[in-house]
């Protein structure tokens, strides 16, 4: 465990001293602020209430779970592999007394901190800038759902960056990683909206998962299915992709 927590340390700080995490930052303010900057337009030029304190942060997360979320979690577990195969650190941390499962497993954890605290960070920016706004409407309950949307939100983008952690090792260029995940984003988006009826075998369709925590009749086994679905995915990117980063020659 000890060799575990030394190798996870090593990736959160080689994360932290890359500029995708500033990058990553800088873009969530700017939607937080454009945002922001859009609802005040609406309210002022159309005299309409639009979206407030606990609100705003839904809102936020409902446009960032679909664009910026999956582009921060994709260029990051890039980076991790596809990154230190082209750079051959890989080849210099493997020398160290770490395995390659416990180096692979820290890497993979490193990749999953970083989203939960990007969609920490985005939570707390974005009810404040709710609350800066329009504090009058800042209720418990609101704060309550949203801090649970932001959290179970994690699983999908997680998922997510297994499957891109899984292609990294299969395709040795990060650009091809990049350009593939991109095309493979978009065509199943496309495919769920075309074939609704079998969206639901399909990952994209899971990242506006958070609503089925807010429905008022909590639809239980609908959840959980979805859950054990994303399990599966999880289960199979990361065994495929720790079974090709076994094997590979550094």
């Amino acid at each position: 465990m000890a060799v575990f927590q030394a190798a996870l340390i090593n990736e959160l700080e080689k994360l932290r001293k890359k500029k995708k995490v500033m990058v990553a930052v800088i873009l969530s303010l700017l939607v937080i602020v454009v945002g922001q900057l859009l609802v005040l337009g609406v309210r002022l030029g159309f005299g309409i209430r639009g979206a407030g304190s606990a609100d705003f942060s839904m809102l936020v997360l409902s446009v960032a779970v679909n664009t910026l979320l999956p582009l921060f979690a994709a260029l990051v577990a890039i980076d991790s592999f596809s990154g230190e195969f082209a750079q051959n650190t890989m080849r210099i941390t493997l020398t160290r007394p770490v395995s390659r499962f416990k180096l692979f497993s820290a890497k993979v954890s490193a990749i999953g901190i970083f989203i939960l605290a990007n969609l920490g960070l985005l939570l707390i920016f974005s009810l404040l800038a709710g609350l800066l706004f329009d504090g009058g409407t800042m209720s418990f309950k609101g704060v309550w759902q949203s801090a649970l949307s932001y959290t179970v939100s994690f699983i999908p983008l997680f998922v997510l960056a297994l499957g891109i952690v899984f292609l990294a090792n299969v395709l040795k260029s990060g650009i091809s990683v990049f350009f593939v995940s991109i095309l493979a984003f978009i065509l199943f988006k496309g495919l769920g909206m075309l074939f609704s009826q079998y969206s639901g075998i399909l990952l994209t369709s899971y990242f506006d998962w958070y609503n089925l925590w807010l429905a008022n009749s909590f639809p239980l086994m609908k959840i959980v299915r979805q859950f054990l679905l994303m399990l599966g995915y999880a289960l199979l990117f990361f065994t495929g992709a720790y079974y090709l980063f076994d094997k590979k020659e550094f």
